[in-house]
């Protein structure tokens, strides 16, 4: 690992921190996310230049901190009149690492994920004050340009401004941690397939839900529902070497080379997903890692026990449905008993328009009638679902799969 290298991991594992240890003493998130990114800038170029000092979090804590008197003293000098919320004395008296075991990084997420905010508000401002993404990254990863980014994270910022810590007890924390999850899944899924650029994937998007939901479990280690995303995370990313073809589309699960997984990541996963089902209750966390499990330790496509996927999935359906789920416990019944059944399944769920707007039912009604026999309605079916996938290689990767049944 490059010294540059080094510096920006441990950048981006300590910005939660700090930023977590200011929002705590002072409040006013807005005013110290701000200080810890004049920081973390500083120490970029510093640490670069000079070497790491003896206590980086401390170093950084001291910098923010003085970051923030300035912005407070900028602000009373503005508005003349004396300091309020944050007295300079205040921010100054904290010794920098005065509490050097204590990490926020959990509050931190929860304020991240504070219910006032919309869903992709929560997702940007969680990747650039707990991810430690600059706004110019965030926006990259969602297409939006910079100034549209800075402007959604500034008013998310204020949304919360001087929400704090707290309601993290009870009936709340639940609905919290719901939501926390809910987000690092989709910066999760957004990595592993993005929806309107070039590429299949966006790594960096999905190495950073990962990391998150690490540092989550690491903090939550007796709840399921963390420890099933984490696995699910892991069990998916594994696949990651063999998903795409050297042009860049996808390569279908059951045509993947298994000896190109990752296989550090399916066994930590395994291993973790088998330790946590058995404490109960089950949520959809944990059943969906189980079913990627059942996948993964598969020898070959062929071999995948498809009776304990369809167990999997008819349990998944009774405790979270959706119309995703049926699509997928769809395939599940067709390897199972034959893909009439699944089709008639598909059938079913073509009423639901959210889902048929999709690519994904077609793509499924078109690999379920090529099992079938049927090259026609298959073709028809591979090329209604090209013309609504917003990605370009699985749009490529459907035309030929249209075009190889032509004739």
């Amino acid at each position: 690992m490059t010294g540059h290298r080094r510096v920006e991991d441990l950048l981006r594992e300590l910005a939660p921190q700090v930023l977590g240890v200011l929002v705590r003493r002072h409040g006013q998130f807005d005013a110290c996310e701000d200080a810890v990114q004049e920081a973390l800038l500083d120490a970029a170029v510093r640490w670069a230049a000079d070497g790491l000092p003896g206590n980086p979090r401390g170093w950084l804590l001291t910098v923010a901190s003085r970051r923030l008197v300035d912005h407070v003293r900028s602000e009373n000098a503005r508005r003349r009149r004396e300091l309020v919320a944050t007295p300079q004395a205040e921010v100054l008296a904290a010794p920098a690492d005065a509490e050097p075991d204590r990490d926020d990084s959990l509050e931190l997420l929860f304020l991240c994920c504070h219910p006032a905010l919309s869903g992709p508000s929560r997702i940007a401002l969680t990747l650039r004050a707990v991810g430690g993404l600059t706004t110019a990254q965030v926006a990259a990863a969602f297409l939006v340009p910079e100034a549209t980014m800075a402007q959604r994270i500034s008013r998310a910022k204020q949304t919360v401004r001087d929400a704090g810590f707290g309601g993290l007890a009870g009936e709340d924390h639940a609905e919290r941690l719901r939501a926390v999850l809910h987000v690092l899944y989709l910066v999760f899924t957004e990595g592993h397939t993005t929806t309107d650029r070039g590429d299949l994937t966006a790594p960096d998007l999905s190495d950073e839900a990962i990391r998150l939901t690490r540092t989550l479990h690491a903090l939550l280690p007796d709840d399921g529902e963390v420890a099933g995303l984490l696995a699910l995370m892991l069990l998916t990313d594994a696949h990651r070497p063999a998903r795409t073809a050297p042009d860049g589309t996808p390569v279908p699960l059951p045509e993947q080379d298994r000896t190109r997984w990752d296989r550090a990541l399916v066994e930590e996963g395994a291993e973790l997903i088998t330790r946590t089902l058995p404490r109960g209750p089950v949520g959809p966390y944990q059943l969906q890692a189980a079913i990627a499990a059942v996948h993964t330790e598969a020898p070959t496509a062929e071999a995948t026990d498809w009776p304990q996927v369809l167990a999997l999935y008819d349990l998944l359906e009774r405790v979270a449905p959706s119309p995703v789920t049926a699509l997928n416990r769809a395939v599940a019944v067709a390897m199972v008993q034959g893909p009439d059944a699944g089709l008639a399944l598909v059938a079913d769920l073509e009423a639901d328009r959210h889902l048929a707007r999709t690519h994904r039912l077609h793509a499924v009604k078109a690999h379920l009638l090529e099992l079938a026999g049927r090259a026609g309605p298959a073709r028809d079916a591979y090329r209604e679902a090209a013309r609504r996938a917003t990605s370009v290689p699985e749009r490529r990767h459907l035309t030929t799969r249209a075009q190889r049944l032509d004739g």
